[in-house]
């Protein structure tokens, strides 16, 4: 199956995640960490990204990177080759030190930056690697929380201003903040568009936009079939597929006949496979399509309960 491309614009904002080829370690001893976050800091001063978080566990490495004028491709290529020739030099070794592609998912960072930051800052409380978030030196996490912290590498100031203007309130916030329930699981994080977008219908939009359109060519292609459709589109409006299939002109059952045709297109059927799932002639089908602006926000609210179900 040939390789997704990479959904590159500027201002993109992503959770990467790079993993040692067959799980093996990329990082044996304190040196390697020092390492990378050496070369880190080098491509992030060449081409000027946004860094907010990042933890580096022994054989896999998360950052969440916003991206300027140069695409993320350029950059971790560069990361990535730079450690793997360093790796191989020090240990006598040859090949792939990563497995396959890096993990890229741009996400709604109105939505998702908090949460994120979050998520891949428990990464050590989670492999249980330590007993508390401050005793992990190879996360960005300690510099969120002190006051002078050498911690260059990381941009905290717009994060730290989401919890007061006030900096030593905000890192108390921060503290607080990390102290709290993580508000998505891992299924959430992981749980995308395409495998490449994280956030609601109305920001994949957007990228469909800034991306010219690339992203809309595979992103729903019949990715639910039609009863799963019809299923969520039951459990909003209460309208099933029976009715659907009905000649009643009952308005919420009319409603929920042209919302299963317009879901249905967007999830790449043909007119002529609608049809023939609510047995109705074609022609009504094609006067449902036209109706779809009327009705963006409760198709909306049928592709986030149809993303729900997937994820669960």
């Amino acid at each position: 199956m040939a390789r997704k491309p990479r959904i590159e614009f500027e201002g993109a904002f992503y959770h990467v995640v790079t993993r040692g080829n067959q799980r093996q370690k990329i990082f044996k001893d304190k040196s390697d960490f020092l390492k990378y976050l050496e070369i880190l800091t080098s491509y992030k001063n060449r081409y000027n990204y946004f860094l907010y978080a990042y933890v580096l566990m022994s054989n896999h490495i998360h950052l969440l990177v916003e991206t300027q004028k140069n695409p993320l491709s350029k950059i971790l290529q560069g990361i990535n080759q730079s450690y793997t020739v360093y790796f191989n030099r020090k240990y006598k070794t040859v090949g792939h030190l990563f497995q396959g592609r890096y993990k890229a998912i741009i996400c709604d960072k109105e939505e998702y930056l908090l949460s994120l930051i979050k998520y891949i800052h428990l990464n050590p409380l989670r492999a249980k690697v330590v007993k508390t978030l401050e005793e992990y030196q190879w996360s960005s996490h300690n510099g969120y929380i002190k006051k002078s912290a050498t911690d260059k590498l990381i941009d905290t100031d717009q994060v730290l201003r989401m919890f007061s203007e006030d900096k030593a309130k905000a890192r108390k916030l921060y503290r607080i903040y990390m102290g709290e329930p993580l508000e998505i699981k891992k299924d959430d994080v992981y749980c995308t568009v395409d495998q490449r977008v994280l956030g609601g219908e109305e920001f994949v939009e957007k990228v469909i936009e800034k991306s010219n359109g690339e992203l809309r060519q595979e992103k729903r292609r019949k990715e639910y079939t039609l009863d799963q459709i019809a299923n969520g589109i039951e459990k909003i409006y209460g309208v099933n597929t029976k009715q659907i299939r009905e000649k009643s002109k009952s308005r919420d059952i009319a409603k929920g006949r042209k919302l299963l045709s317009l879901v249905a297109k967007e999830y790449g059927y043909i007119g002529k496979e609608i049809a023939k799932y609510i047995r109705k002639d074609q022609a009504i089908v094609t006067r449902h399509l036209k109706e779809k602006s009327e009705l963006k926000s409760e198709i909306d609210k049928v592709f986030n309960v149809l993303k729900k179900n997937k994820c669960q």
